[in-house]
């Protein structure tokens, strides 16, 4: 190579590439690190250096001629490509590789507003100097390159104007520790947050966008899932719209129900006007998403909900597809279909479902959620009623449409309205489930809006983060790890704002939490067991017991120090029934695996005190920050060994963990012959989960004739999933196997990180 090459210096001044400082830097990245090659780096970097080159460009073409190398034979120079992105945003964010000291830090990012005031207000100087002891600024060397620049996209302070960045990861951690556990007692704070940022830095627990992208920021909105239920008016109707803006602004991920606005042709004010029906409305709510960016770190994103017994059904299941023109079609939202029991019978027995508009037939829709014998009897009542609007279809071909909707879009999503309300920790005759959010995970109460200040309206806000299954090496460990997630997680609700009251009574009153996990397909293979054969599911079992068990204790122990939420008596675990007491005993079949713990002590223990939140679980979809804790996505198989993930950033290369000593444990996504053993393992873990869980149904047609798989297949799935009480299904994802680079190197689009939101997209 040219040695007399030039390159340019931000101040615009050139002098020759200093090829022995590169050499250095890059031979620092490689230590430690197995099957790395320092000479292969700089080949690769050289060949594209050119005479007056930018000092930022030598950075990035090295991490970049790194990150390239990534492969399943080589992949520590993951680590390498992450350790020099490490080295070059430090260098953009303090103009030194050594970070700065802590207090000088805060003190700098208050004056420009980029960090939260309080943060000098809560603590004093000497608690700042024991907290800058408690970090580890060497743990930044344990990120994966996709982790870098995952952080670098979405999660570090910066000015997203300028591309100026403020802070590495280790501040990030430690001040979000700080602000949640502020309003401790002096006497133990300092202990909590040591032990917060510990466990968050180290990977043991996982937390969303929000939570990571906004607490230590004065924009205090860190809920992750939003929901927002629209009555049958229009001032309900232009509520929802403008709290879906106050929410999508704050980086929030939506879910609407929009199941009671009536159908086309109803008649308004006692027969003035007919009705134009939903799809004008619905138009007005994707308006409502797509108004904000939510400043850089995601695109506003929502799910919105209806009864598969609407009157206008055949018209909304069609919604998203490509055909059709844009005066009946609204691509930009996703839907969610609720179905129950009944409508399921109809189907296996091929009857007729009977098609209403919510408005004609009183107390149906709220039947519906609240009692299903109720439902039965208005629904057969409705149907012999002669002078009720109504149309008949055949059930096979409704539910037909539907499922090809959802194999052609991937995005119509399923909602077992009766397992949310059955198997759920909200009394339904008073706190009826009526939606999920935009990931289907979430089931909370919720309650119409007539204006935006209303008083009796409820958004349920959901607050979310995971457990590194990974981290686990005995059941025992996920103990302290739910406490630190619950006591952070309630302390947040405190610490955010509520643009919308609705928003701050529902979260005030019911304190909800969604625990989920990451890292599950490690977990799996580390443990010897696949998804596929049964093989994995005693140890599914007793894994999500001892999670929901730890989880309910801590919020005892929460509850014994600061009283239960105040609507605990609207929960079924204020009666003393648990997760236990209700799931679907099909489950008992495929698992015989007895509990472990003990659950009584525990039932007379939330007798006794109550519990702090109404709900502690809830399975996420993860696929950013499951990036950041270099886990696996959730509780899903990885397409491949690594995964190419493209995002704004280029393509970023994630490895699965331990791939030298584990490579041939895992079970890949596309090896799994049906999804049979993954819905059995997902109704194990809903047994105790008391929110719900984002699962996925996945599709190769090469596996069946003509490359088609049978609508027969798709439905079969569908009752296998509702037979064993799953109360959701989120994506329906086909193989398309042009995009298969390598069998173990598989192209997928970048999901974000699902309810903590945004455009999820495989």
């Amino acid at each position: 190579m040219n040695s007399n090459l030039t390159v340019t210096k931000r101040s615009g001044e050139r002098e020759t590439i200093d090829l022995d400082k590169i050499h250095r830097v890059i031979t620092w990245a490689a230590k430690g690190l197995n099957n790395v090659s320092v000479s292969e780096v700089e080949l690769r970097s050289h060949l594209q250096f050119f005479d007056g080159i930018p000092t930022e460009a030598i950075h990035e073409t090295i991490i970049k001629a790194a990150a390239d190398l990534i492969s399943p034979e080589s992949p520590d120079y993951q680590f390498l490509a992450a350790r020099l992105a490490i080295f070059h945003l430090r260098k953009k964010a303090f103009g030194q590789f050594e970070p700065p000291k802590l207090k000088a830090h805060i003190t700098k990012l208050v004056e420009l507003g980029k960090y939260d005031s309080h943060l000098l207000e809560d603590y004093t100087s000497e608690e700042l100097t024991l907290l800058e002891g408690f970090i580890d600024h060497w743990r930044d060397m344990d990120f994966s390159y996709a982790a870098v620049k995952q952080l670098e996209g979405k999660y570090l302070v910066q000015n997203r104007v300028t591309n100026e960045i403020y802070e590495s990861a280790q501040f990030l951690y430690i001040l979000v520790a700080a602000s949640l556990f502020a309003k401790y007692p002096k006497e133990n704070r300092l202990n909590y947050i040591k032990d917060f940022y510990d466990a968050t830095s180290t990977f043991k627990i996982s937390l969303p966008t929000p939570i990571m992208a906004g607490v230590r920021t004065p924009t205090r909105q860190f809920s992750s899932c939003v929901l927002i239920e629209c009555d049958d008016s229009l001032d309900s109707i232009n509520a929802t719209a403008s709290s879906i803006v106050k929410y999508v602004s704050q980086r929030a991920g939506i879910g609407i129900n929009a199941g009671r606005i009536r159908a086309l042709g109803s008649p308004i004010r006692g027969g003035e006007a007919f009705h134009t029906g939903c799809i004008p409305f619905y138009k007005h709510f994707q308006t409502a998403v797509k108004s904000c960016s939510q400043g850089g770190v995601r695109g506003g994103a929502a799910t919105l909900f209806y009864p598969i017994w609407h009157l206008e059904v055949e018209s909304l299941l069609v919604l998203k597809n490509n055909r059709g023109v844009d005066d009946n079609r609204i691509r930009h939202l996703d839907y969610g279909v609720q179905i129950n029991k009944l409508m399921y019978l109809r189907m296996i027995k091929g009857g007729v479902i009977s098609l209403f508009s919510p408005s004609d037939v009183p107390g149906l829709y709220d039947a519906f959620f609240e009692n299903q014998d109720e439902f039965e009897r208005l629904y057969l009542q409705y149907e012999q009623d002669d002078t009720v609007r109504k149309t008949h279809i055949n059930a096979v071909e409704l539910f037909s449409l539907m499922m090809q909707e959802r194999a052609s879009t991937g995005r119509i999503y399923i909602q077992n309205v009766d397992h949310c309300n059955t198997h759920s920790p909200f009394d339904p005759q008073v706190a009826p489930i009526r939606q999920s959010n935009l990931c289907l995970e979430i089931a909370l109460p919720t309650k119409p809006l007539n204006n935006i200040n209303d008083p009796e309206g409820e958004i349920a806000l959901c607050t979310l983060s995971a457990i590194n299954l990974g981290a686990i090496n005995e059941l025992s460990d996920i103990e302290p790890l739910a406490e630190l997630a619950v006591r952070a997680l309630d302390s947040l609700l405190d610490y955010q704002d509520y643009p919308i009251e609705a928003a701050r009574s529902a979260s005030m009153n019911r304190r909800t939490l969604g625990v989920g996990v990451i890292n599950f397909a490690y977990y799996l293979a580390k443990n010897g067991v696949k998804y596929s054969d049964g093989s994995a599911n005693g140890l599914t079992h007793r894994t999500f017991e001892a999670i929901q068990y730890y989880l309910l204790k801590a919020s005892v122990t929460l509850a014994k120090e600061h009283g239960a939420c105040p609507l605990f008596h609207e929960t079924t675990y204020s009666q003393g029934i648990l997760p236990i007491d209700t799931y679907k005993r099909d489950l008992d079949q495929i698992c015989d695996e007895p509990l472990h713990l003990d659950w009584e002590t525990l039932r007379q223990d939330i007798k006794t005190h109550g519990l702090r939140n109404s709900t502690l679980s809830a399975l996420m979809p993860s696929e950013t920050s499951s990036q950041i804790s270099n886990a696996t996505n959730g509780i899903e198989p990885p397409r491949g060994l690594i995964s190419v993930k493209a995002s704004k950033d280029g393509q970023l290369k994630q490895v699965v963990p331990s791939i030298d000593t584990l490579k041939d444990s895992y079970e890949l996504l596309w090896q799994m012959p049906n999804n049979q053993g993954y819905l059995q393992l997902v109704g194990l873990m809903q047994k105790f989960v008391d929110q719900a869980i984002s699962a996925n149904t996945n599709y190769d047609p090469l596996r069946f004739d003509n490359n088609k798989v049978p609508m027969q297949v798709l439905l079969k799935d569908l009752l296998t999933a509702y037979k064993l009480g799953l109360k959701t299904l989120y994506y329906h994802n086909t193989r398309d196997g042009a995009s298969d680079q390598h069998d173990d190197i598989i192209s997928v689009e970048e999901e974000d990180d699902g309810c903590a939101g945004g455009a999820c997209k495989i």
